[in-house]
């Protein structure tokens, strides 16, 4: 990405997050009391909508099986237009927490803005590059002369796309045109329509679309995408001392959440009707129930190991300094940042000792009991 474009994303970011507004979640019911204060959060949805993703399996679960409770927490949410929106809330105080993409959180401390990554979430890589059957395009070497839709100029799928082409030989400015197609129906009709030829999603986002009707052709990413972090909790730098047992609480509510989830996706999904109502849009929540489970199951196979099964999963929000370290080459390739951050001005992971003191066990039999209704 060229940084102008950057440059223009930030900027507009400024006045995405004066337009925060609540995402419509009933507030935290009240702790169990044993005397101790409760401690009210916000957390920042990265997304302008409401989906089968992390908000369902982090916060949602937490919520509604009594994580954040058990964690004298009252946590209400409010919704952003992506990853840099989310991150200036925090920043600036209209949240405490956010999940955010780790490339954003680089270029967000790079631009001055006091914000650290405290855990990661998805840590397998989501993005994908999709064609219709019988397109002709098989490579990154096929897309000369070719329209590559993305979600937006600014969001991560831009710069997966421009590293997917740029990767084959190709000059992303010249050679393709990325075309702005939102994500959900807005996409499929795009692609179906011919207005692109390819498109450059998340796993999450092409299982919507598949369950549309509509099938693809997926093109193997290079090994240069393997070991890259995606999705990663942030927090303002103050809130490491001010706010650190609160935000080492959230932390294991929400990794409880992730457990949940992987556990049982279909009792997750069925919690995050009830505690985000507006994904349904008044559909019936039992004839989308099957549909939005694998939605949400392709979003939880990026965000847990790709071996083993719940039940050992361990360790949760690790981030190695190797991985670190291809999420900078990959972000500063891309022109999200200039340079390399340094390692100890964007991660701090004194907290994830904290956040995995929990009875996993305790966990996975709550969720193999759960009934989704």
């Amino acid at each position: 990405m060229k940084i102008p474009h950057r440059i223009t994303a930030l900027a507009l970011t400024f006045t995405t997050a004066l337009a925060l507004s609540s995402c419509g979640s009933d507030p935290e019911p009240a702790a169990q009391s044993t005397g101790d204060a409760v401690t009210p959060l916000v957390f920042a949805i990265a997304s302008a909508v409401i989906g089968p993703k992390e908000e369902v399996a982090t916060f949602g679960v937490a919520k509604d099986q009594g994580f954040l409770a058990e964690e004298k927490l009252e946590v209400s949410t409010i919704n952003t237009d992506g990853s840099v929106a989310a991150l200036q809330a925090v920043a600036s105080g209209s949240a405490d927490i956010t999940a955010a993409d780790a490339g954003s959180i680089l270029a967000a401390r790079e631009k001055g803005l006091k914000i650290k990554a405290i855990g990661g979430l998805v840590q397998n890589w989501p993005w994908k590059i999709a064609v219709k059957p019988g397109s002709g395009i098989a490579a990154g070497a096929d897309f000369k002369g070719k329209r590559i839709g993305v979600i937006s100029l600014a969001s991560g799928s831009a710069p997966f796309a421009r590293g997917f082409v740029r990767q084959a030989g190709l000059d992303p400015e010249k050679d393709v045109e990325l075309v702005p197609v939102g994500v959900g129906a807005q996409a499929a009709a795009a692609i179906n329509g011919g207005e692109v030829d390819a498109l450059a999603l998340y796993d999450q986002a092409y299982q919507v679309i598949a369950n549309s009707g509509t099938t693809f052709d997926y093109l193997p990413n290079p090994d240069m995408f393997q070991g890259i972090r995606s999705i990663t909790f942030a927090v303002r730098e103050e809130a490491l001392t001010e706010q650190k047992d609160a935000i080492t609480r959230y932390l294991r509510a929400a990794y409880k959440g992730m457990l949940f989830s992987a556990v049982n996706p279909e009792a997750a999904m069925s919690v995050g009707y009830k505690v985000f109502p507006a994904i349904l849009a008044g559909k019936d929540a039992k004839a989308q129930l099957a549909g939005d489970t694998t939605v949400l199951n392709a979003w939880i196979k990026t965000a847990t190991p790709l071996t083993g099964a719940p039940e050992t999963f361990a360790n949760w929000g690790a981030i190695s300094d190797a991985e670190w370290s291809k999420t900078q080459a990959y972000t500063l390739g891309a022109g999200q940042i200039t340079k390399e951050v340094p390692l100890a001005e964007v991660w701090d992971a004194s907290l994830l000792t904290g956040a995995n003191d929990f009875d996993s066990a305790a966990v996975v039999t709550k969720a193999k009991a759960y009934t989704a209704g």
